[in-house]
């Protein structure tokens, strides 16, 4: 049962990528048509196609390898200057690469027809650029108000679970209750598991972090607190005990010391354990999810080459890897059978698996606008500067020429490889040193 449900975990995640780049490729695609280009192809993958239909002037199709998608615009550059000049010996490689570029887009060109590109206001380009990666981030916020808002997270609730019976420091390390250990505020109190609170000292709580956190800043302090039991309402009284709790971060991990000790702050403590439940979330939260997932994202992407370097190292090493460190197609499919194959309620499985979603869609997003060739944020590139070049033409009193963007193959080449390198290093180490999180 458990490798059943691995397997469709990886199948849903396989589907939620194909059409994630699907409507990123839409991205392109809408604005595209919109401004009149003519758009030859639309397909999903790489290599050969497995199916097409044409649709008017556009092929739709899929082929053999589902690891991106295009979509082919008419003239994406300029035909080629007149005086281009063929490469000398020493560039004979990348001016073939240059003059393949060419002869390509000139395939796309028809005499006569101004619905190309290349042609476009330079705000018209950028926006049939930028289409894509917004469509990844429009996804993104779509499937985090699902996650969130529609299904909730977990959370302690103000219901009890359960109730200690004695009070035991934290430093001691130790869990069970002793003749000498005095006895729990909340248990001497007459708090018993399933009683729900309603509010303390007259601050109404309906989490039980907030409960919470009026308990441990009010040690050796009488709280009164009303509290629900089978619908009637009760009021107990109870004097947090003044004990030590551990100092956690905000990914909640133990701080340390310079001598490497664990650091203890003193808080009040009642005793009880809350119960868990999924909590809907207000709809804003999604954003504020998106904004950190951007965040973390991009300062994965500004360390590229630094974390590609701790993954080989990690690996080699048989270190465990960190658990943000960036993953290719396989290690994300191998997260999603992960958490589909956990012991747990099968809508929090739901949750983490259109979170993780969410995520991917986040990562489409930031990568896509490196300011780099092949990728979109490489075109938006070319565009400003051809741009910023008319306008300085025009304030010559000169017509300048169109940039010729297939000059930058060269540049495009060393990127693909270097993308290809660092899939190579992550598709490894998701085979043999994969990212734990569960």
């Amino acid at each position: 049962m458990t490798a059943i449900a691995f397997l469709i975990g990886v199948i849903v995640l396989v589907l939620g990528l194909a059409v994630s780049i699907a409507l990123h490729e839409v991205g392109h695609l809408l604005p595209a048509k919109l401004f009149g280009v003519r758009v030859g192809q639309y397909m999903i993958g790489f290599g050969p196609t497995l199916w097409s239909k044409r649709i008017g002037e556009t092929e739709y199709g899929l082929k053999v390898l589902p690891l991106g998608g295009f979509i082919s615009m008419a003239g994406m550059y300029p035909p080629a200057p007149e005086d281009a000049k063929p490469g000398t010996k020493r560039s004979r490689f990348f001016a073939t690469m240059v003059q393949d570029a060419r002869d390509a887009n000139a395939e796309t060109l028809i005499a006569a027809d101004d619905r190309v590109f290349y042609k476009l206001p330079v705000y018209k380009r950028i926006i049939v650029m930028l289409g894509g990666p917004i469509m990844n981030l429009v996804l993104a916020v779509v499937l985090f108000t699902i996650a969130l808002s529609g299904i909730g997270i977990q959370q302690g609730t103000t219901t009890v679970a359960s109730v200690s019976q004695c009070v035991i420091p934290a430093s001691e390390g130790r869990t069970d209750c002793t003749s000498s250990d005095p006895v729990a505020p909340a248990a001497a109190a007459g708090i018993q598991p399933g009683d729900r609170f309603v509010s303390i000292d007259g601050t109404p709580v309906s989490t039980f972090a907030e409960a919470a956190a009026i308990i441990q800043r009010s040690p050796g302090q009488q709280l009164s607190v009303v509290i629900d039991r089978d619908g009637a309402q009760r009021t107990v009284d109870f004097t947090p005990a003044t004990t030590d709790r551990a100092v956690t971060d905000a990914n909640g991990r133990p701080v340390v010391d310079a001598s490497g000790a664990t650091e203890y702050q003193t808080v009040g403590f009642a005793g009880i354990s809350p119960q868990s439940a999924l909590v809907r979330q207000p709809i804003g939260t999604s954003l504020a999810a998106t904004g950190q997932y951007i965040g973390s994202v991009a300062q994965i992407v500004s360390q590229f080459p630094v974390r590609i370097y701790d993954v080989a190292v990690d690996t080699l090493s048989g270190q465990p890897r960190d658990a943000n460190s960036p993953m290719s197609v396989v290690g994300a499919g191998r997260l999603a059978g992960d958490i589909a194959a956990v012991d747990a309620p099968i809508l929090d499985r739901v949750q983490t698996m259109i979170t993780l979603l969410g995520g991917l869609n986040i990562a489409l997003f930031v990568f896509n606008l490196i300011p780099l060739l092949p990728l979109d944020g490489g075109h938006v590139v070319v565009a400003l500067w051809d741009g910023i070049k008319r306008q300085i033409a025009r304030l010559r009193g000169k017509v300048a020429r169109p940039v010729d963007a297939t000059k930058l193959v060269p540049v495009t080449f060393v990127v693909v490889i270097l993308l290809v390198a660092t899939g190579g290093v992550l598709f490894l180490a998701d085979i043999f040193n994969p990212v734990q999180l569960l």
